[in-house]
């Protein structure tokens, strides 16, 4: 028989109440809950090994996202109708839910962990990406597995100036400002968002409006934990400590790193030396040292090079590569690098460079975006790629990595608020390839993603570019911040915050902090100095490309976009696509055609500007409406005695009388036109009675001087 489950409830600013509730499902798990807002309900579980691997010295954890098309009332389209690898947006919501519960862990527990969340039910108002993290968080909660803090997330939006948190699906479609936040009952844990170009400070109040409403969910956590009855967190190996060894490393080390870290040299060089030193430290140690214990002397090297180099940042203000706490890297940028893409840039900062490049697509090309609840299209697209050589390493080439669809996700939602918008035609993909790496490969990704929009000619307004910050902080109150950051210093610091946006505001974040106790003011100098090393990049990416390209390059489609009267598109489509397929068959074009707003929108597109002018002048004449005065090119269909019937337009005939043919007198049609012949006609008139057209080729002819005028011999018929 099934226990009684236990709940706990909050509600939510807007009204809507949120429930936790464990005890029922999934009851093997060390924990697990569900979370329900509206129809929309989430399964999170949680299982962890009582110990851990032999010799293992990290955390392994892993974190997946996945919706189950059945709660949507759908099966999934794949070949094998089921569930499959994890889609970019289960990725993406993964991440988020894992950069936030990564910290919560001690330190020294090194135990394999495991956290599913699963959507089993979907509500097409409700956002499952803003209660995930809830319900994971609950699930350990509620569980005996050893976390230092419950957590949770909050999505905060602007919607007609009004801030919103946990907006619906509706509102979120008309917000200006859209960011997920994480945090513990004190301190903020991990922020990630667009917006269109909003300030710093409005930044600092959607932080402050999150973490109010995140405390909130935090309490009901609490309460389902004491209703469970407060399991007592579990006992862990702890990893093996040798004080004696840790000081004798120190003393070997201690002045040779300090001098390493202070050579302000590049990463290779500092790398080398670093690695010289701890192999002199391993051999200081003698032949008859076991493995156990040389492996526990790296860990004290490492430990102390962390140490050494945050305080050389605090006490003497000096970086590993000899830079201000404010100073960008040397930059360098050109566009145009490649001859053969739509558009292309090659930029550098420091150390890190990214190959960018654009190609400009047809509505043919958008792509699929599909989740449980929803599926749409994409007209912008931006692909980063990290391959070993950037960083110097030999690794196998696989699929594409959660860290890079994660980069690419941020650069692509910073690039986008600058995109034009759905009257724009083309599909535009970005792909990013990253050629050297040392700190913040992604923001190069955004400068150069920028610089090569304008290089093909894509009309963003601005450029955007962007920046990672550092943070080290101590105990006792210091704390540096640090401008663009280098790959050591991400992996020694506190904190990683990635700020994109153009001179009138930010347009991306992502910020992940492993420290307690960061202050509101601190975040405010953060952004600051942010906004400083930002605007600092966009005044040289303005220098190398001024402005987006008049027209796309000669190589690049061509397009046109025209609007038709709704009664028309059958006609241009034709019985069967047979019309359409002709034009695109006879003049090397792709024509895509859609109804919107009971207006039709035609795009074409085409590689040679002949065939894109022969296929627009094509769908022209087709829904032309003809006018009196109006000339066209017309193609003889018939000869009779009196005239020749022509075709001045699709469908659409009309009498070339003879005496409308030349100034001189005609007396019969032989030799004077024949059938297939192109003339040039003038709409001269059409008879109110019967609908027929008068068309005349003399009107277009200068009169001859002294040339009698004819008589209209139509009557002349018998």
């Amino acid at each position: 028989m099934l226990s009684q489950p236990l709940q706990a409830s909050f509600t939510l600013p807007n009204g809507a109440e949120v429930t936790i509730e464990t005890g029922k499902l999934a009851r093997q798990a060390d924990g697990a809950v569900t979370v329900r807002q509206g129809n929309c309900i989430l399964l999170a579980t949680v299982c962890a090994n009582k110990e851990p691997k032999e010799g293992q010295d990290f955390f392994p954890l892993s974190v997946d996202y996945q919706e189950k098309f059945a709660s949507a009332g759908r099966i999934p389209g794949s070949f094998f109708k089921r569930e499959a690898r994890l889609n970019d947006y289960e990725i993406l919501t993964s991440r988020l839910i894992d950069r936030a519960l990564r910290p919560l862990f001690p330190e020294d527990y090194f135990c394999d962990v495991q956290v599913l969340i699963s959507l089993i039910s979907s509500d097409n108002e409700v956002m499952p990406d803003a209660l995930a993290c809830l319900a994971a968080s609950a699930a350990l909660a509620v569980s005996d597995v050893p976390i230092k803090e419950i957590i949770s997330e909050a999505r905060v939006a602007r919607i007609d100036g009004a801030f919103v948190v946990n907006p619906t699906r509706s509102q979120l479609a008309k917000a200006d400002m859209d960011f997920i936040i994480a945090a513990t009952e004190k301190n903020l844990m991990m922020v990630e968002g667009e917006s269109k170009e909003c300030s710093e400070e409005d930044l600092l109040q959607v932080l402050q409006l999150a973490h109010d409403a995140i405390r909130i969910q935090i309490k009901a956590q609490e309460e389902l934990r004491i209703k469970v009855g407060s399991p007592a967190k579990r006992d862990y190996t702890k990893p093996l400590q040798n004080e004696e060894l840790q000081a004798s490393v120190a003393a070997f080390c201690t002045d040779k790193m300090n001098t390493i870290a202070k050579g302000g040299t590049a990463k290779g060089e500092r790398s080398d030396a670093f690695s010289a030193l701890k192999d002199e430290l391993i051999k200081s140690l003698g032949e008859e040292v076991d493995g156990s214990t040389k492996k526990l002397a790296k860990k004290y090297f490492d430990d102390l090079q962390w140490e050494l180099v945050r305080n050389m940042m605090l006490e003497d203000r000096v970086r590993l590569d000899g830079r201000k706490m404010d100073e960008v890297r040397p930059l360098a940028m050109e566009v145009d690098p490649l001859p053969t893409p739509h558009g292309s840039s090659l930029f550098t900062r420091g150390e890190t460079q990214s190959l960018t490049t654009v190609t400009l697509g047809t509505p043919l090309d958008e792509l699929l975006i599909e989740s449980a609840a929803v599926s749409d299209y994409s007209k912008f697209i931006l692909h980063y790629n990290f391959p070993p050589f950037s960083t110097g390493e030999v690794k196998m080439m696989r699929g594409v990595g959660r860290r890079e669809v994660g980069h690419g996700n941020l650069a692509m939602r910073s690039l986008k608020q600058m995109m034009p918008g759905n009257e724009y035609p083309y599909t535009v993909r970005v792909v990013s390839d990253i050629l050297e790496s040392n700190g913040s490969s992604s923001m190069a990704t955004v400068c150069a993603g920028s610089l090569a929009l304008m290089d093909a000619g894509v009309p963003v307004p601005k450029h955007v570019s962007g920046v990672a910050m550092g943070l080290i902080s101590r105990g006792d109150g210091k704390y540096a911040i640090l401008t663009d950051i280098l790959g050591d210093e991400d992996h020694l610091g506190d904190m990683d915050f990635k700020v994109t946006g153009t001179r009138d505001g930010i347009c991306g974040v992502q910020m992940d902090i492993k420290v307690d106790g960061l202050s509101m003011e601190v975040m405010r100098e953060a952004l600051m100095q942010a906004r400083k090393g930002r605007l600092h990049i966009l005044d040289a990416m303005y220098e190398c490309m001024p402005a987006a390209r008049a027209e796309v390059k000669p190589h690049a489609p061509r397009m046109e976009k025209i609007f038709i009267d709704k009664e028309f598109i059958g006609a241009v489509i034709g019985p069967q696509g047979k019309v359409i397929q002709e034009i695109q068959k006879e003049t090397g074009t792709t024509i895509n055609l859609e109804e919107v707003d009971n207006v039709g929108e035609v795009s074409i597109f085409s590689k040679e500007k002949e065939g894109l002018e022969r296929a627009l002048a094509w769908i022209k004449s087709i829904v032309a409406v003809p006018n009196v005065g109006d000339v066209y090119d017309a193609k003889v269909k018939s000869i009779q005695p009196y005239g020749a019937f022509v075709e001045f337009l699709p469908k659409k005939e009309g009498l070339l009388h003879i005496s409308e043919i030349s100034w001189k007198r005609l007396e019969n049609m032989d030799g004077v036109l024949k059938e297939g012949d192109m003339v040039k006609v003038k709409l001269v008139g059409v008879d109110q009675k019967t609908g027929k057209f008068k068309l005349s080729r003399k009107a277009l002819m200068p009169k001859p001087e002294g040339a009698p005028e004819q008589t209209d011999r139509r009557n002349e018929r018998n």
